[in-house]
């Protein structure tokens, strides 16, 4: 009787010192407060930084090509001369594709950060899921300014920019020359308008996730042991899974 009481002792201790071991490893997961707020206040300061840049590339060629589209079409329906209607209409039509790009396509950081300074964060659960927030809003915008230097964002103004050129070479039946000056003139807009948009934010996000990356590596870990502990009356079964 009293081995039997000794096996069940043995099994007690080895249970209880299993699920405070497995407690530990859940503790060693979880990021303190003040690591969480650091990131979170990291986001924001990002955030509100690439506001200024970012609107006034955004806001400006969106208005810049409004006001060509507005602009061409009163020449259009000014004018009475056949030549001068095809290419103000043709203009018109290339800048507002330009608009609607800048609408689809907005960075809009400064929005953004004001959002995410009135998420609630009084909790641990709160402050994580602002967390979680803030870095998908940072990294939209990262991928947005990304997207925007895209070899994909080239290709798909140089199809718009070549079919204009067509379109003033065959369509309006002018020459060649025309039709290479219509699509250089047009190349020359859009490249600016590429290669003038803001990266700030997304090299912000690089660095961002190479510094938090390794720091958070103190609490969280990519693959962690999951202790199994099965008790019989005869004994027991630890299986530890990697």
């Amino acid at each position: 009787m009293a081995k039997k009481n000794n096996k069940l002792n043995v099994k007690t201790i080895l249970l209880i010192f299993f699920i405070l071991n497995s407690v530990n490893i859940i503790a060693q997961d979880e990021i303190p407060d003040s690591i969480i707020d650091e990131r979170i206040q990291c986001i924001q300061q990002i955030l509100n930084q690439g506001k200024t840049n970012a609107n006034r590339w955004w806001y400006g060629w969106l208005v810049g090509y409004s006001a060509a589209t507005v602009g061409q079409g009163a020449a259009y329906f000014a004018s009475d001369d056949m030549g001068t209607k095809q290419d103000m209409a043709l203009g018109a039509a290339t800048c507002f594709l330009g608009a609607v790009g800048q609408v689809i396509m907005p960075l809009n950081p400064g929005k953004k950060a004001k959002i995410l300074s009135q998420i609630s964060d009084s909790t641990h659960e709160e402050k994580l899921k602002k967390l979680s927030t803030a870095e998908e809003m940072l990294k939209s915008i990262a991928l947005a300014e990304k997207k925007g230097r895209s070899w994909q964002t080239h290709a798909q103004y140089t199809a718009i920019n070549l079919a204009s050129g067509l379109v003033t070479w065959l369509g309006f039946k002018r020459s060649v020359w025309a039709g290479i000056g219509n699509f250089a003139m047009n190349t020359a807009i859009t490249e600016t308008q590429i290669w003038t948009q803001p990266t700030k934010t997304m090299k912000d996000y690089q660095r961002y996730c190479q510094k938090y990356d390794s720091e958070i590596s103190e609490y969280t870990s990519k693959s962690k042991p999951t202790i199994y502990f099965s008790a019989y009356t005869n004994g027991f079964v630890l299986r530890i899974v990697f």
